[in-house]
Order: structure tokens, then sequence, then C-alpha cells
């Protein structure tokens, strides 16, 4: 049975029982506790967690979901992947754990030919919690699965919580049996190779207090309202429906590692080593199709930086195999073909996919140049000092700044005869993993920072936003927080937190900034500084107390800052415009990938397939201003997301939205999913100016605009720029451009001899310099401080000359030039010296520290720098002593 037709028959199944079939959410969604959506119930957290109202009282879905806390590992084994689907039910106190047993067990022993799996009962295992006597019940008079296939455990094993104060419950586990040929008989608590887990059913019917039931402390409660949430691996079951032994053989995972095979020339399951390459492309060319497909892009920070591991680890692997050519364009395209079926939109996207994907690829092929060249650096150095290992901090800067896998760095070494510091590079690794883990259980305690914001939408229900037509409105206060702590009432200048039942102040969201205004009632007067959402639905102003003092149950005159929200709903048009001069001038690849609207300033990020020129963005400025004459209205509805999605309105990455959704038109130029706010008619924007442009990240480019009054003040400013240089320099305005080339081409062209005579000055130098050597055991040495401001060519120039000079006897050059606050220096050894064994790099740290620097090179040039000037003579000093070392072998 196909991957897809096991995701089919899920859907239906619960479709047939009454569920809403609710799409995979997007991999990444506004949840500070998660880098990725890792399990079915993510989407559902906020119908869980009590935040906002289930919109239905079951579901069921087919989620994508992404970990990547094990990535070294993928690959070594068949059972570790980073990408997987989870096909869940859910139930929000609606059936529990009867109902969750029979629908369960109907599709997984139902027949094939009813639409069920057909699994053989007999072959299936069941866990329960040891304290859960009633699931064990259950599961005999539902299923009539005899008690010896029936296990208890304990709370690691079969309690849920989310690891903070919140629900919980117990949880059931649903195990096949693969036969005795894998492994011993006994059930899961024997063996959980033989017994594979396929379902989990979780039965949330308590409150977790500040310790886990997992560990064996009670719940401090029960839930008013019993919920289900179950995930079923689909992977999983594949290997089972399909008869292979693992994920990587299933049908969606296979023909990437096929591609592979063709590209090398090798064959999966011939060798042990290339195998692991060929299950680190097949896993993470999923991830990374699917991560990019969601509107992730490579950086150097957390997703970004989880996509840019993946996307390199298949570079390195496919050469590990031998292939040197471009590879991610091909292994995306078989991703996308496999898994299409399911995520139809990776074929409407492929083009920006692919263009992400081949840009981080030339991209780590420079990074790969550039951090050679420090690998090699560090061999020099290590070969010159007589080392014979590289250090494991060394290790560690290349795969922390270059993308060097650590596989990368040691075979490298071992080219170069040396070994690795492994143990160092990973406990700087496990330094780095513990920094991270102590920042996610941070971010995790912000469930319970939230209990009092959930409390007040309970009672009070959702905020009344009325912005999108009133900017002033009469409101009263439900709720009070100061230093996060609920009172009742706040004096002049206290800082404070404020819930209205009803507000017209636009919560900062979608790019677009808050809102700032007023608030003022009878003897108290109110500064609204901010606007956030602490949870879906509530708005919560933080605001300073300016006069009076304030209590709950104030009834308030709330005003909006007008001139400032006025100025932002022309920058968030504007940005609506310019994203679709974008996509009129690259295609669909342009997405999206950021934006922030702020007064008459708009910057907006979007996926670039390349460099983005001058002339583009020119286009794009003037199809824009062009647009503005045609003074179209502008109109907001809601309607359902499928309508929306037949009216062509372009949706974000990574944004999650509802049924129902709001549309904002620009006439047929601009269409797009936005609960933002936004001008009239478009002539109101007057003009819109771009002012800068830059890459942000691996195929991520951003703009700069400003907006009505501030562009037309920087038109301004520039136009009598122009006007004054124009005088300055004698010409028309238009021939400015080849008046100024031209005279820059002579100052360099100035600056280019000047440079000439100054190094002919200093290798004049030469035969002086070395008339200073003085013997060390029989080597002359010449160390001399040159004149200031010597660049490092023209020293480097100067230590050959002098060298030249010295004769045949062994003899090492020493050059220092200050330069403002900064020292330059060079070390050189001729043939006798290097015959003798004395490296110039082999010398540097003896004097290096001296003037507060580094340097390394050849045995025959070597090179560096300090911030230290005045360190020079003690640096010569020690160059000499370093020396006088070196031969007398002391």
């Amino acid at each position: 049975m196909q991957t897809h037709e096991i995701n089919n028959r899920f859907t239906e199944h619960f479709r047939g029982r009454g569920h809403t079939v609710v799409p995979s959410a997007s991999l990444i969604l506004d949840d500070p506790t998660l880098l990725f959506v890792n399990a079915g119930m993510v989407q559902f957290k906020p119908y869980f967690l009590g935040d906002a109202p289930a919109p239905y009282p079951r579901a069921t879905s087919i989620q994508k979901c992404v970990r990547t806390g094990d990535i070294d590992e993928v690959g070594k084994t068949t059972r570790h992947n980073t990408f997987f689907q989870m096909a869940g039910n859910f139930s929000f106190g609606d059936y529990f754990k009867e109902g969750a047993i029979r629908n369960a067990w109907e599709l997984i022993t139902g027949s094939q030919s009813d639409g069920g799996y057909g699994f053989d009962p007999a072959r299936l295992w069941v866990t329960v919690f040891e304290k859960d006597a009633e699931a064990a019940r259950l599961w005999q008079q539902v299923t009539g699965i005899p008690a010896e296939r029936i296990q208890a455990r304990d709370g690691k094993d079969n309690y849920w919580d989310m690891g903070v104060p919140g629900p919980g419950g117990p949880c059931s586990e649903i195990y096949y049996d693969r036969g005795p040929e894998y492994g011993r008989e006994g059930g899961p608590i024997v063996d959980e190779d033989r017994y594979i887990e396929i379902w989990n059913l979780v039965f949330m019917q308590d409150v977790r207090g500040e310790l886990s039931p997992k560990l064996g402390h009670p719940p401090v409660g029960e839930l008013p309202m019993k919920n289900i949430d179950t995930g079923m691996g689909v992977e999983r079951v594949a290997c089972l429906l399909q008869g292979v032994e693992n994920v990587y053989e299933t049908d969606l995972v296979r023909p990437v590692i096929a591609k592979a095979e063709e590209l090398s020339g090798r064959r999966y399951g011939a060798d042990p080593e290339d195998d692991v390459r060929f299950r680190v492309i097949a896993d993470h060319a999923r991830s990374g199709v699917m991560l990019v497909g969601d509107g992730v892009t490579p950086g150097n920070e957390a997703r970004g930086y989880v996509l840019r591991r993946l996307l390199r680890r298949i570079i390195r692997s496919t050469r590990l195999l031998g292939v040197q050519d471009p590879v991610l364009g091909e292994f995306s395209a078989v991703v996308r073909d496999a898994m299409a079926p399911s995520y139809p939109e990776l074929v409407s996207e492929y083009d920006r996919i692919e263009a992400v994907v081949v840009n981080e690829e030339n991209a780590f092929l420079s990074t790969l140049t550039a951090g050679s060249k420090i690998f090699d650096v560090a061999v020099s150095e290590i070969k010159a000092g007589g080392g014979s290992r590289l250090a494991g901090d060394k290790a560690f800067q290349l795969h922390d700044t270059y993308g060097f896998p650590i596989d990368l760095t040691l075979e490298m070494a071992a080219e170069q005869g040396l070994s690795v510091d492994e143990q160092g590079f990973r406990d700087l690794m496990a330094e780095q993993r513990r920094r991270a883990k102590e920042d996610a259980k941070a971010r995790k305690s912000g469930h319970g920072d939230l209990s009092t914001y959930r409390t007040l939408l309970d009672e009070h229900g959702s905020t009344e936003f009325l912005g999108y037509t009133d900017l002033q409105a009469q409101s009263r206060v439900l709720g009070l927080l100061v230093g996060g702590q609920p009172v009742p009432s706040a004096g002049e200048g206290t800082e404070v937190e404020m819930v209205l039942d009803r507000t017209p102040f636009y919560a900062e969201g979608g790019g677009q900034i808050a809102d700032t205004g007023t608030l003022v009632g009878p003897g108290v007067e109110v500064q609204v500084q901010d606007v956030q959402r602490a949870v879906p639905g509530l708005f919560v102003h933080r605001a300073k107390v300016v006069a009076g003092e304030l209590g709950v149950d104030t009834r308030l005159d709330a005003s909006v800052d007008v001139t400032r929200r006025r100025a932002i709903e022309r920058s968030h048009s504007a940005t609506h415009l310019v994203h679709a001069a974008v996509r009129s001038a690259y295609g669909k690849r342009a997405a999206q990938a950021g934006s922030l609207n702020s007064p008459g300033r708009m910057r907006f990020d979007f996926t670039a397939p390349a460099a983005v020129s001058a002339e583009v963005l020119g286009g794009v400025e003037e199809e824009v201003n062009d647009y503005l004459q045609s003074d179209v209205e502008v109109n907001a509805y809601t309607t359902t997301m499928d309508r929306a999605m037949e009216l062509g309105a372009v949706a974000l990455f990574g944004e999650k939205y509802g049924d129902q959704v709001r549309v904002v038109d620009m006439g047929d130029y601009s269409r797009e999913l936005c609960g933002g706010t936004h001008v009239g008619r478009i002539g109101q924007l007057g003009l819109v100016k771009l002012v800068a442009d830059s890459s942000v990240g691996s195929g991520v480019h951003r703009v700069e605009a400003l907006v009505g009054m501030d562009a037309m003040r920087h038109t301004s400013k520039e136009s009598l720029l122009v006007s004054q240089l124009a005088e300055q320099f004698k010409v028309p305005a238009e021939q400015l451009p080849d008046r100024i080339s031209g005279v820059v081409s002579r100052l360099r062209s100035a600056e280019k001899e000047l440079q000439q005579l100054r190094v002919q000055q200093v290798l004049q130098s030469a035969g002086d310099l070395a008339g200073k050597g003085v013997d060390v055991r029989g080597v002359t040495l010449v160390a001399e401080q040159v004149p200031d401001g010597v660049d490092g060519g023209s020293l480097r120039a100067l230590a050959a000359e002098v060298r030249n000079r010295v004769g045949s006897r062994p003899a090492v050059i020493a050059l220092f030039s200050a330069d403002e606050g900064k020292v330059g220096f060079v070390v050189g050894t001729n043939d006798a010296a290097r015959d003798q064994g004395l490296a110039a790099g082999g010398l540097v740290p003896s004097f290096a520290a001296e003037v507060g620097g580094r340097g390394g090179g050849k045995p025959d040039m070597a090179q560096g720098g300090g911030s230290q000037p005045e360190g020079i003579p003690a640096a010569i000093t020690g160059l000499r002593a370093g020396l006088d070392r070196a031969v007398s072998g002391g």
C-alpha cells in the first residue's frame, strides 16, 4: 500500500466518523516553544490549553513534522529521521477513551477492501499507563485483545504532558509484532525492535502541576473537559504495509536514494559507509524541500541554521560518494515528484524552492573555499610548530562559522597527516547544545506566564477590535497587570498592561507595528505605547499612567494617534504593491519572507532566485508609482479560504489561517490575505521611493522604501544634492555620472602611482636594513621597525629584498610597521635557514603576544598583525630569544 493511500484511508476513516478534516499546518508556527512543528497536536494547542474555543468537536489531520535534535545521528542507523508525517485524530470534549480505542482499532484491523489497513489482530499488542486500569479494561472490552497482550508501563513511557504545568494524561500505544526473526518474545516491554509502535493515544484528563506525573507525582486536578490526542506514525505503517525493513526503503524515500545511486554510480547496500551517506541524502532532501516550501530560508540562526546544516550535509555526503557536480536541484525534483500527491503546493512553489536550494549550494561552495583557506593556515601553523593535531576549538570554528561537518574536517586533516581533537570539538558542541536546551527550557516557561491572560479571556471573551473603521472609542478596563501580576489599580508613573473590552488600537502583527495613543477617563490619563496579542483573541495594551489613578472597570475614551496610524497604513499598502511588482518581475519564486511597516517607511524581504539588479528594482519602483496614478479603491472583505484561493489571493508562508480569512484587494494588481490596516485608495500613498536594498541571507533579498511625505522629502534632498554636485563639477546633472566616474578613475590612478613610489622608496632601504643584521648562534637576524604606514604587501616585498641581500649564510628577517594603533609584521627565512629547520611560521609565536597579535604562514614567509605597536621593541627581543632557543635546541 502506497503512503499516499495510507494517508487517504486515515482521512476518510475519520471523516466518515464525524471528524473535520484539517489540513497540515505549516512547519513553522508562531509558537515561542518550538523551532518547527514536531507533532500532530501542535496546531491544536490553543484548544487543548483553553486559549481559544475549538471550532469543531472532532478533527483529523495528516501533519508534516520535523525533529532536529539528533541531526548528527541521521544516516548512522535506519531509525533516525528528521522529517516524518503524523496522522492524528482529536476530540475536544466529545468522545473519550472508548471512542479513541474503537476508532483506532477499526482502522488498523479493518479489511483493506473495506478501507482499513488489514493488520492481523493476533499480531497487535497494547501498552497502558500503570495506573490506568480503565484503559486496560476498555481495550479488552472494545477490541477483544487478550489481557496477556496488554502491558502496563510507568509514566516515563505512558504518560504525556507538555513539560510545563497544564493539561496531561495517560496514554496507550499500539504495537505490531514483526515476528521472532526480529527479536525476543515478550511484548514491547521486552523488545521494541521486534514490537514496533505504530499509534499513540493520549487521554488528556489531568491538570499537571509543577511536578510531572511522568515522574510519579500526582496530578493537581482533573480537566473540566476531557480531550483526545492521537498520533499514528505514517512512515512506520508504510514500512509494515509495504513489507520493507525501514523508512529508507519506502515509496517516498527510496526514489531519492535511487537518484543518488544514479549520480554516483554506487549502490545502496553495497558498502556500510556509503549507506550512511545515502540515508543522509534521502532524509535531509525531504526535510530541506519541505522546510523551504513552508518559507524557511538558509541562514546562521534558528530555523535558517538548521536548514543550512541539512542542505550542507547533503552536499558533503554526495561528495563523499564521489559526485562533484551540483546536486540539490536534482534531489529537490525527486522529492517534489514523490511528495506532491499529498502536498500539491510543492509543484506550484517548486521554482522558488529550487532557486533557494541551488543558491545555498552555490554559496556553500564559496564557503567551502573560504573555510579551506582557514584550514590551510591552521595546518601550516601546526606543522611549523612541529605539531600533528588540529585543536578542538579550530574544528569547532570550522563547523560553527564555515559550516564544515566534522567528518569533512577529519578527512581533510587525515589527508594532511594530522589527527583532530575530536573530544575537544565534541565538548564545545555539547556546551552549545546545553545552552540551546536552557534557552528552549526558558521559552517553555512562557506557558505558565500566560495564565492571567487566559483567565481574562475565559471570563470576558475576545477583545473587540474596532480599528478597521474607528480610531476613537469608549472602552472599559477588564484587567490590569503590573510586573506581570494582576492589580486592582495603578497610580501615576506606573507602567501597566491593560486589557480592554473593545479597542481601536491595532496589535502588532503581520509586519505592521502596533498603534500608540491615549486613554482618558475621569481624573486619569494613560499613554498607550504598544499593543500585543498575549494569547489569541486578547489585546494587551502596554501603557504608562501619566496622570491620576487607573483602576479595573474604569471607562476610558480611547484615541489612536491618527497621524502615525495613517503613515503606517500607507507603508503597509505600499508593501502589498511592492510585493506585487516583485512577483511581476520574478514570478512566484519571489515570495514574501518578512516585512516591517512603520510610519512613512517599509521594509520588505523576499526570496530572490539570483542577484537582484538595480535595473529590476528601478522597474519595481516605476511600476508601483505608475499604478498609484490609477487611484483604485482598496477593498477588504472576509471570505472562505477556498474562495480566497480561487480569487488568486496570495497567502504568506508560515502564517496560520482559519476557514474564514480577510482579503485585501488593490484592484486586480494586488490581492493578499491580510489582517492589517490600509489606505482607502492607493493614490493616498503619494509616492513610493526605494532607498536601500541588500541581501539578508542565502536567497533572501531586502528592499526598503519611504512612502508619502517621507518619500517626497527624501526626493527633494536628493534633487538638491544633485544640483549642488552639478554646480560644483560645472556640468549638467545628466552628465554627472560620467564626470564623477572620470574623477574617481584619475584618483585611483594617482593612488596607484603613489603606492608604487612608496614601494620603491621602501625597497631602497633594503641595503641599509641588510647591513643591520646581528649574529645569533651562526644565524643572521635582521629584526627592525621600519617607518609607519608601510602596508602588508610592501612589507613582504621589503623582507624578500632584504633576504636576497644578506648573503648565503642562514638568515631570518623580521620587519615591523605601525599604523594608527595597529602593527603589521613579516618574518622570512632563506634556504640556508630552512635547511637548519628554521621556519618563519614557527618563529611567530615567540613574539606575537608582545604586539597583541597573531600570525602564520609558510616556512619561507609568515605574516601577521597586532593591536599594540608599543610592544614592537619587546617583540624584537622575544624573537631574538626564540631564535636562540630554536638554533640551540633549547
